[in-house]
């Protein structure tokens, strides 16, 4: 489809004027043929004055033939410009002879229609068509394609308006307002053109226009016709509306103003003058409560306030900032999408209209897109004093419209800017009844509130919150607990942390792991598990063997991940040194209902299921404590190993870190549990598979705890050899077992021949000091054996010289001894 340029004439003459100047300004500073570029500058100057003229006409306002001849010489002039900019130096003197002649071409097109300019302005515009088709600027010029093309199209336009012309002579009044009213698609066009014709040349008035109805006519008509009519109607209609304010007046029946709208729908071209024509109706009070009632209308304007064309987004904000005087147009557009004018409401208007536009925004279901449109255009504040100064209904619904608001992250910085957050509390400590309704959005603000750590700034919230606690309803108690975990997540929130604890939070906390509510019991635990992180002390002094029971009861009947996690990372956060809680998960049977929470699980990795596995890790170093070797056979019959085994593989980094943990403090008991190969207490010979190289004995999984036959070595150097570094310290911890004074050579023989070794010296370049000294001990063992010494000595020794040179001075004793074992300095090098 032909794209119609909607650019008023005024535009089109000025663009056009511009143009020429452009040109001749180009064409007389190039550098390239002079001569030829400066007579055709001086061509094409002369056209600035009859374009001048033409633009200071009036009458040929908006009518089809002059503007489709403009834009001939418009396209003529681009190509001119185009030429004098990039001359081609073999073609660019017959190229120049073209455009020439098209621009003569172009200017006969004008003159044609043209038909009622001045006699002088016609001998003027005549003369230079005249001048511009004979020039010549080389003798041996021939036409090219491009040339014959030009023509072509250029004819096809001549002859378009030729039999414009002549079809518009032979139309009288009569036959214009017949073929209106009955006429097929092609006579109605030319009755439109002959109306247009009529109007701009004041051939008719506008009582003939209401004698013919010729306004309904065009109404009934818009609905039902081609794109290309339907643009010629909204142009004459937007002619007859500026011209008289009858005309307009007649033009706001609801009905034609529905058919305007559904040309808002339709393609760009039509809606830019739809919208155009209904600007002018924008300040009549009639049509700004009629056109928010019109389905489609405010959503189509929004659409195109927002959209790419500026013309129709310029003229859509004014017809919205008009309609928005009428506040349901208001909710309309917010409704859209467009905030601007309930904002304003917020700010500037009444009692009621404020609630009511409060009211409304707490119902909306806002994208996270509109929120962060609300906070910039700024509906907090106002928000804020409506809850702080207002009434009863101001207060609950500022509160419920603030509290949409704040589910999204950016608004909670301007709430908390605002100082809404100790009015918030003083509203929940309040006893007065009428404000008791309130205290439900109240604590769901501050619970959305507390995710910022710019709420630390008052350092006392936390602990008014934690007394609020058993003073409220359900839904306020889950509000609060919300809130203060966040509170006491906060990295910064040390202080914080501390009031707590002096206010007894876990002594409060406690009592509603009891709850039947279970998304407060679940909520509860959350806050316990986060100050148990950093407060276990006080879990010590708190958790006795009823809460540590009650815990277990949870792990072992919630459906909930959520919950578990908790639940089982409060025990995790226990110290190992609190023996009595390792006695009561003993007589509870804890393990049973522990390792079956991940082992059995195939769920996909999730923040949950991560942590979930973190806690239960934690939870295992305890159950496998080298001091007491009962309680590891206890665990490795429950099937502890296999499961550290599959954090080990597929956990977070955490989690392998505690299953390493817990793998060493196993493996340390390894050799004193081994059956030595002599041994009487050996009824049946063992079997030859059972029999370890590393422990020089016979050893079983379950019941020597080695991590040899467990498999446990291999997925260990693969943590070191990966690329994320929380796990060394402890994966080498549990690589030195294996190195233990009786077995080292064995173990340095079995960590060579899987590999090892090289992993352990290539950690040694990005591991942290602790881990890199575990690195070096287990080196310096490994590389007593001659062998070893020869195969790995020369790589180990550019690492080694470097951590000399770079390294922590920590590290530099031992580096010291290594080198000298690898014999590049002497064991007491006064380099060191």
């Amino acid at each position: 489809m032909e794209t119609i340029d909607t650019r008023s004439f005024l535009e089109l003459m000025t663009e056009l004027i511009a143009m020429v100047d452009e040109i001749v300004s180009l064409a007389k500073d190039s550098d390239t043929e002079r001569e030829v570029f400066t007579e055709f500058a001086l061509l094409v100057e002369r056209f600035s004055p009859s374009l001048n003229e033409l633009k200071n006409n009036e009458k040929f306002m908006d009518r089809s033939t002059i503007r489709k001849a403009l834009e001939s010489l418009e396209e003529q002039l681009k190509r001119s410009k185009v030429l004098v900019q990039s001359p081609n130096s073999d073609t660019f003197v017959k190229h120049v002879e073209e455009v020439t002649h098209d621009l003569g071409r172009s200017l006969g097109l004008l003159l044609l229609t043209s038909l009622e300019v001045s006699t002088d302005l016609k001998e003027k515009t005549g003369d230079l068509h005249k001048e511009l088709m004979s020039a010549r600027f080389s003798l041996d010029s021939s036409p090219s394609s491009s040339w014959v093309s030009e023509f072509v199209s250029e004819l096809k336009v001549v002859n378009e308006i030729e039999e414009e012309c002549i079809t518009l002579e032979s139309l009288d009044i009569g036959d214009v307002v017949l073929q209106l009213k009955y006429g097929n698609d092609e006579e109605f066009k030319y009755a439109l053109l002959g109306l247009n014709e009529l109007i701009g040349s004041e051939k008719v008035s506008n009582e003939w226009i209401d004698e013919e109805a010729i306004i309904p006519i065009l109404f009934n008509r818009l609905g039902s016709s081609k794109l290309e009519n339907r643009l010629t109607i909204i142009q004459i209609l937007r002619r007859l509306a500026l011209e008289n304010a009858d005309n307009k007046e007649k033009m706001v029946d609801v009905e034609y103003l529905s058919t305007l709208v559904k040309s808002l729908t339709r393609d760009v071209e039509e809606r830019r003058e739809a919208v155009g024509l209904l600007v002018n109706f924008s300040d009549l009070p009639a049509v700004r409560r009629q056109m928010g009632r019109i389905q489609g209308c405010i959503v189509m304007l929004v659409a195109m306030l927002n959209g790419d064309d500026p013309v129709a987004s310029r003229d859509a904000g004014k017809l919205l900032n008009a309609f928005s005087s009428n506040n349901q147009n208001a909710l309309h557009m917010a409704e859209a999408g467009y905030f601007k004018p309930l904002v304003q409401y917020l700010k500037e208007g009444s009692d009621m209209s404020k609630v009511l536009m409060a009211t409304a925004l707490s119902r909306m279901e806002l994208t996270d897109k509109w929120r962060a449109a609300l906070g910039e255009d700024g509906a907090i504040e106002p928000l804020v004093k409506m809850f702080n100064a207002g009434k009863l209904e101001s207060k609950l619904s500022a509160l419920s419209a603030l509290q949409n608001l704040s589910r999204l992250t950016e608004n909670i910085q301007r709430l908390i800017s605002s100082g809404i957050v100790a009015p918030l509390l003083q509203l929940l400590f309040s006893v007065t009844s009428v404000l008791m309704t309130l205290r439900e959005p109240a604590s769901a603000i501050l619970a959305r509130v507390a995710e910022s750590e710019s709420i630390l700034v008052n350092q006392d919230v936390a602990h008014q919150m934690l007394s609020l606690l058993n003073l409220s309803s359900p839904v306020i108690q889950c509000h609060l607990l919300q809130a203060l975990n966040s509170i006491a997540a906060h990295s910064s929130a040390s202080k914080v942390r501390r009031k707590m604890k002096e206010h007894g939070a876990i002594q409060l906390l406690l009592p509603f792991l009891m709850e039947n509510n279970t998304k407060i019991r679940s909520l509860s635990l959350n806050l316990i598990y986060t100050l148990s992180k950093y407060l276990p002390e006080e879990l010590t002094e708190q958790l006795g063997e009823t809460h540590i029971s009650t815990i277990v009861s949870i792990i072992s009947s919630s459906t909930s991940e959520i919950e578990k996690a908790a639940a089982v990372g409060i025990l995790s956060n226990l110290p190992i040194s609190y023996k009595k809680a390792t006695d009561i998960l003993k007589k509870a049977n804890f393990l049973p209902i522990l390792i079956p929470i991940i082992s059995s699980s195939n769920a996909p990795s999730t923040p949950t299921t991560c942590w979930l596995e973190e806690s239960v890790a934690g939870v295992l170093i305890r159950f496998t404590n080298p001091s007491d070797k009962k309680l590891q056979l206890l665990s490795a019959e429950h099937g502890v190993i296999p499961l550290l085994l599959k954090l080990l593989s597929s956990g977070s980094p955490v989690a392998k870190c505690r299953a390493a943990t817990s793998l060493a403090q196993l493996s340390q008991n390894t050799l004193s549990l081994r059956k030595p190969r002599k041994s009487r207490w050996l009824c049946v010979p063992a079997s030859a598979d059972a029999y370890c190289d590393v422990h020089d004995g016979f050893c079983f999984v379950n019941t020597t705890l080695c991590l040899v036959k467990a498999g446990a070595i291999p997925p260990l150097v693969q943590i070191l050899e990966g690329k994320d570094r929380e796990a060394d310290e402890a994966v080498l911890g549990s690589l030195a077992t294996l190195l233990q004074d009786e077995i080292w050579e064995n173990g340095s023989n079995y960590i060579a021949k899987i590999s090892g070794v090289q992993a352990i010296i290539k950690f040694l370049e990005s591991g942290n000091v602790k881990a890199q000294e575990k690195a070096l001990w287990i080196l310096e063992r490994i590389l007593r054996v001659d062998e070893y010494r020869v195969k790995y000595g020369e790589s180990a020794q550019v690492v080694l010289i470097d951590l000399a040179q770079n390294g922590d001075p920590k590290l530099k004793p031992t580096v010291a001894k290594l080198l000298a074992q690898l014999e590049v300095l002497q064991d007491q090098s006064s380099y060191f």
